[in-house]
């Protein structure tokens, strides 16, 4: 009897042991590519009620969709005190919290200003409007700390398409280059002593990388400020038609500030037609890239494409959708409904469109 207790004994550890070495040598997949989707519209369109469709045209919440499809971060735009209060921080972080019990990461892009800020308007916020040079900086950094703790973002963006500079004028990169640099200097150094694993994201609208303007430019001025990741906006219609130059600026960009770079914004019509009576930004033959039509297919290998392109660079580590929520939720007669529903991924039905499929972890 004791022989036979001694050999079950001798059985389990042989077994656990094999078993834990298995399990050892098993190597587990890390998924690094940022596969994203800017879904800031999506708390406005769910407070309609708008149903929203999979690829077998069944109602299924948007946010799902694009997690089965292999989506892995939501990027949420932030303003500080906007009249749109599903920009408002508030709202942000209740969507930044579902999003992330669906096992999304955050890219939070804070635009430090109360409405869209790009390369051709960076307003102030109003509260901060007559404050001196050290008494904005202060705002920056209690701001800052501020998202950080209601939010902690796993990306977090540094400005919107911030060409030239932010918080204008104060702040404007053209004019004033040293008080830019040192604002970005205050928010960078605050996500760093706070948050140290939230990775910190400069962007710039554009992919020229000219000795003297465009991208090169800009990332030369803000070479000593510290940050993670160079954030791209790339748009055919006005950064260029031809796909193999967003490869040489990842890795031009890349290799001279030894950075990680993400396509941070970009998006392609599947059609050229309209969902409300709100005028499109693209509708014509010449804004989009002759490869790839203005069709559900189009769509879908535009996409691809530029996914391919990242992936076969030495730097590039992602991409984001932008608009991709952006259906004529407000009704085929709304005015003030979606400049972007023909760029969207779910089509005039409110069915997923195949571009999802760029999605996938491969």
């Amino acid at each position: 009897m004791k022989n036979y207790a001694l050999l079950l004994v001798l059985s389990f550890c042989l077994f656990s042991c094999s078993k834990n070495e298995k399990t050892a040598t098993t190597p587990i997949a890390v998924d690094n590519f940022v596969r994203a989707a800017d879904m800031s519209f999506l708390p406005e369109i769910e407070s309609t009620n708008t149903i929203f469709y999979n690829s077998a045209n069944v109602a299924e919440s948007a946010l799902s969709t694009l997690k089965q499809a292999g989506c892995n971060t939501i990027r949420i735009r932030l303003w500080k005190n906007p009249t749109y209060q599903f920009s408002g921080l508030e709202k942000v972080k209740a969507f930044a919290t579902k999003a992330r019990a669906l096992g999304f990461k955050i890219w939070l892009t804070v635009h430090y200003s109360d409405t869209w800020a790009d390369p051709g308007v960076q307003s102030k916020p109003e509260v901060w409007g007559n404050l001196n040079l050290s008494d904005l900086k202060l705002a920056v950094e209690n701001y800052t700390s501020e998202v950080l703790t209601e939010i902690n973002p796993d990306i977090y963006q540094i400005g919107n398409e911030i060409n030239d500079g932010f918080l204008w004028p104060t702040g404007k990169l053209s004019t004033n280059e040293n008080q830019c640099i040192d604002l970005l200097k205050v928010a960078s150094a605050k996500i760093r002593a706070q948050s140290p694993k939230t990775k910190i994201m400069l962007h710039y609208a554009g992919i020229n990388t000219g000795t003297n303007s465009g991208a090169s430019w800009f990332f030369n001025k803000v070479k000593d400020v510290d940050y993670d990741y160079i954030g791209l906006s790339y748009y055919p219609m006005w950064h260029g038609k031809v796909m193999a130059d967003i490869k040489t600026t990842i890795n031009t960009l890349g290799a001279t500030y030894n950075k990680k770079v993400l396509i941070a914004e970009t998006s392609y019509p599947f059609t050229f037609g309209y969902n409300d009576y709100t005028n499109n930004i693209i509708g014509s033959v010449d804004q989009i890239i002759s490869d790839y039509p203005a069709s559900s297919l189009g769509q879908k290998e535009y996409l691809l494409a530029l996914k391919g392109t990242i992936k076969s660079s030495s730097y590039g580590i992602g991409f984001a959708y932008w608009g991709t929520e952006w259906i004529a939720f407000k009704g085929n007669q709304a005015t003030d409904g979606s400049s972007y529903e023909n760029q969207a991924l779910w089509d005039f039905n409110n069915r997923v469109l195949p571009a999802i499929e760029a999605f996938k972890n491969d």
